[in-house]
């Protein structure tokens, strides 16, 4: 008889939480969202730091999966494109009147530096296709690709 394979625990919830690189807290909208499903909100705060303290200040976005015991395990994707398109550009926020006012500029090589480093959360299957999503981001933000 073939032997039967151990089943993985599935997660009782699988969260998508946006923290602020090594200064996570457990003010709203993170305790709440976590503290519902009896996660241990000080291990998890004190371990999002650790991690995230070299990206000090960056906005990054966490997938977490909470597991019916209150144990959880988190991953720390890139920071959103519209994050990296503005420091590019060197802007503080993107238009209010998208397609009618520019806010900055950015080159085709920063488009391709910025899709290279988000490639792992994008759905594209080369470099190109990547840096044609974060085109679409960039006019949608109001700054304009140059050549």
């Amino acid at each position: 008889m073939a032997k039967k394979k151990k089943k993985k625990a599935q997660p009782k919830a699988v969260l998508k939480l946006e923290v602020v690189g090594g200064q996570a807290n457990p003010a709203p909208p993170l305790g709440p969202a976590l503290s519902q499903h009896n996660v241990n909100i000080g291990q998890f705060i004190s371990m999002v730091n650790e991690k995230t303290s070299d990206q000090m200040g960056v906005p990054l976005p966490l997938e977490v999966r909470v597991y019916q015991n209150g144990s959880f395990e988190f991953d720390v994707k890139t920071p959103p494109a519209s994050y990296l398109l503005k420091q590019a550009a060197e802007v503080a926020k993107g238009s209010g009147l998208t397609g009618k006012e520019s806010v900055g500029t950015v080159t085709r090589d920063q488009l391709r530096e910025i899709a290279e480093r988000k490639m792992e959360d994008l759905n594209a299957k080369d470099v190109e296709a990547a840096a044609n999503i974060i085109a679409g981001t960039a006019r949608s933000c109001g700054i304009s690709v140059v050549d």
